[in-house]
C-alpha cells in the first residue's frame, strides 16, 4: 500500500563509496511539471542521484520513493510499475551498435511484448519524428553524429511514455547547434506535460530548460530554488560556481 502522490522525494538520502562521503543527508523533491535541474562541479555526485532513484544502486540511510511508494533498499520486482514511469537519457546516448536506430528506439517495447511488431514501428516512426531523426531510421549508431545519437535517445526514453524523464550531461561535447537541439526538445518535451530532471553544470542550458534547481557542494545539498533565488544567493560557494574567480585555479 501507498499513497499515490504525484513526484519523486528523496530524504536525507546518504551514499559512501570506499569510505568516501558522495551524498550527506540529501534531500529532493520532483513534483510532476515542475522540471528541475541538479547543478554541481564533475564529481560532485549528480549522476549517482540519478542512478539512486533508478534503484541501480542503493543509499546506506535514508528514504527515496516515486509517486508515494518507497523503493529504498526494495527488489525491483517490487516497484516495477513505479519505476516504468521513469526513462533516462544516458551521457552518451547508450545506443546498441549492434541495432538500427528504429530498433533501438522500439527495443524496450519489443521486449515487453505488449503490442504487435506494426503497433511499436507507428510509436518508433513517431517518435523519431518528434526529435527530428525519422530519416535515420534504418542507420546504425555509428552512422550518427553526437547530436543525432543524443536526439535518438530522447526517442527511445520516449517510446515507453515515461511520466518523468532524467537527462544526465545531455549537451556534453555537442556543437551550439546539437545545444539548440536539445534545449529546445527539452522544452517540447515539458510542453507536452513531461516532467524532467537534469544533472549537469551547463548554466545556459539549465536556466534554459529548468525552473527549479538544486545545487550540491561537497556531499550537500547548498542551494534549491528558483532562478532568480539561485542568482541572489549570498553563499561564497554558490557564487563561485555560478562565476569562478582566480580562487578556483586548480581547485
Amino acid at each position: 500500500m501507498h499513497i499515490e502522490e504525484q513526484c519523486i522525494r528523496m530524504e536525507q538520502v546518504c551514499y559512501t563509496v570506499g569510505g568516501r562521503v558522495i551524498l550527506n543527508d540529501f534531500d529532493m523533491e520532483l513534483e510532476r511539471g515542475v522540471n528541475r535541474t541538479i547543478l554541481g562541479v564533475s564529481g560532485s555526485g549528480k549522476t549517482t542521484i540519478l542512478k539512486l532513484i533508478l534503484g541501480l544502486i542503493h543509499p546506506q540511510s535514508g528514504r527515496i520513493s516515486i509517486n508515494g511508494m518507497e523503493i529504498t533498499n526494495r527488489p525491483e520486482s517490487a516497484y516495477r510499475e513505479q519505476r516504468k514511469k521513469i526513462a533516462i537519457v544516458f551521457q552518451g546516448g547508450a545506443l546498441f551498435d549492434s541495432m538500427t536506430v528504429g530498433e533501438n528506439v522500439g527495443y524496450r517495447l519489443f521486449e515487453e511484448g505488449r503490442l504487435s511488431q506494426a503497433e511499436v514501428e507507428e510509436i518508433v516512426r513517431e517518435k523519431l519524428r518528434f526529435v527530428g531523426v525519422e530519416p535515420a531510421l534504418d542507420l546504425y549508431p555509428a552512422e550518427l553524429s553526437g547530436g543525432m545519437k543524443k536526439r535518438v535517445a530522447i526517442a527511445r526514453a520516449l517510446a515507453a511514455d515515461p511520466e518523468y524523464i532524467f537527462f544526465d550531461e545531455p549537451t556534453t561535447g555537442l556543437d551550439p547547434i546539437g545545444v539548440y537541439n536539445i534545449v529546445s526538445l527539452m522544452n517540447r518535451l515539458q510542453e507536452a506535460g513531461k516532467t524532467t530532471l537534469m544533472v549537469t553544470h551547463d548554466l545556459p542550458t539549465a536556466f534554459a530548460t529548468s525552473q527549479r534547481f538544486s545545487l550540491i557542494h561537497e556531499s550537500r545539498l547548498v542551494f534549491e530554488g528558483t532562478e532568480a533565488e539561485l542568482r541572489d544567493c549570498p553563499l561564497a560557494n554558490v557564487q563561485e560556481f555560478l562565476q569562478p574567480t582566480d580562487r578556483s585555479l586548480f581547485v
